[in-house]
């Protein structure tokens, strides 16, 4: 049996591993030039918003939902096909989540969903841009007039795309990112959040930085001497630090190329899976350039355990992505139902991941379509020799 292939991986080179040597040797492990450098480096990639580099992407949440605002007595609309942090980390702040269905094709926020779910109580919507592919922000933005909520991207998938050709980052009030292993770029763990508005930025570094206050002119005694911070409001520690910030710096002089590769293999599973029966490939709006974090496919006829089981047994690293948020004990326990939203579990229960990622051999991909064609034909999968 050959090797797992992996649904997603990691693509580190000699100029990564030198990079983040080079920190360590530096004066700076933490809290240094490289964090400033990385958030202007993804600026560029974000459209000129500006950036506050996080521990992780679920912190990157925590993080944009803190600098909206969001507490208790609060709702927070998030679709269920997403990681269940996009609606956790809005609990831990007190919200109440509002789960809305998903679009066909794209199985991103429903904007006509999201209407009909706003209330005077909504403080944040967060679209998720599944797989890669943008959410329809223009009409997301329609479905909000007349209310206060602000719009959240949680863009975890989606770096490097663009919506109707605006990149990701300048599509919302807040836009998230992550930076795990097997997303477009890595800084091992690590997230980011993005924003065009300063008030916004502001409050989402502060809280990052356990809230503290280091401008003299904004403290209240601003007299005390040269070590001084305040408090003013709780934040937590979710800095990230110059080593791992170097090697973002150097994961994203690539992503491009990253991109770019993934478009091209996209393209091939595309052409080769296009006439296999009992799959469909993944949709897409002729507006945006998805960044395709993601290859899911949906097995038809009931077959998908069958077809995840036979594919793993063949070597072939295969995902789901994800269980509906809604389904999670967690928000069972507080009384949300499955039944909810059916687009979103129609689509769970035939999802499934193939692998994806920039070092992925195109031999490697015509293993995993040939595996596939075998597994959906009901046949042993052969051993690879």
């Amino acid at each position: 049996m050959s090797a797992l292939l992996p649904y997603g991986r990691q693509s580190v080179t000699d100029d990564d591993v030198a990079a983040v040597v080079a920190a360590l040797r530096s004066d700076w492990l933490t809290t240094g030039p490289e964090v400033a450098a990385f958030e202007a480096d993804l600026s560029g990639w974000a459209g000129g918003a500006g950036v506050a580099t996080v521990s992780n992407g679920t912190a990157a949440l925590h993080v944009a939902y803190a600098a909206a605002g969001v507490g208790p007595g609060d709702e927070v609309i998030v679709p269920p096909m997403t990681f269940v942090a996009t609606a956790s980390s809005a609990v831990a702040l007190g919200a109440r989540i509002v789960f809305a269905d998903v679009e066909e094709e794209t199985f991103t926020l429903d904007p006509a969903a999201v209407a009909a779910a706003t209330t005077g109580r909504t403080k944040v919507v967060a679209a998720v841009d599944y797989a890669g592919h943008p959410a329809d922000y223009d009409a997301l933005r329609t479905a909000l007039d007349g209310t206060d909520a602000l719009l959240l991207a949680d863009a975890a998938h989606s770096i490097g795309g663009t919506y109707r050709g605006r990149p990701v980052g300048t599509l919302a009030d807040l836009t998230t990112f992550s930076f795990f292993p097997t997303k477009n770029l890595t800084t091992a763990e690590g997230g980011a959040v993005a924003t065009t508005d300063p008030e916004l930025l502001k409050r989402a570094r502060r809280f990052r930085n356990i809230g503290l206050v280091r401008e003299r002119d904004e403290q209240r005694w601003s007299d005390e001497g040269g070590w001084h911070q305040e408090v003013h409001t709780f934040g937590l520690n979710y800095r990230l630090p110059d080593v791992l910030c170097a090697l973002g710096r150097s994961q994203l002089r690539r992503l491009g190329d990253f991109l770019a590769r993934r478009a091209e293999l996209v393209a091939r599973y595309d052409a080769a899976l296009a006439d296999l029966p009992g799959v469909l490939t993944p949709g897409r709006r002729d507006w945006a350039a998805p960044a395709w974090h993601l290859y899911p496919i949906r097995v038809l006829d009931g077959r998908r355990r069958e077809i995840y089981d036979r594919m793993r047994a063949a070597g072939i690293g295969v995902q789901v992505n994800y269980i509906p948020a809604h389904w999670h004990p967690a928000f069972a326990d507080l009384g949300y139902r499955r039944g909810s939203c059916p687009v979103s579990e129609a689509f769970y229960a035939q999802q499934l991941s193939l692998p994806l990622y920039p070092g992925l051999r195109h031999a490697d991909q015509d293993r995993v379509i040939d595996a596939l064609a075998t597994a959906l034909r009901g046949a042993s999968v052969r051993s690879a020799a």
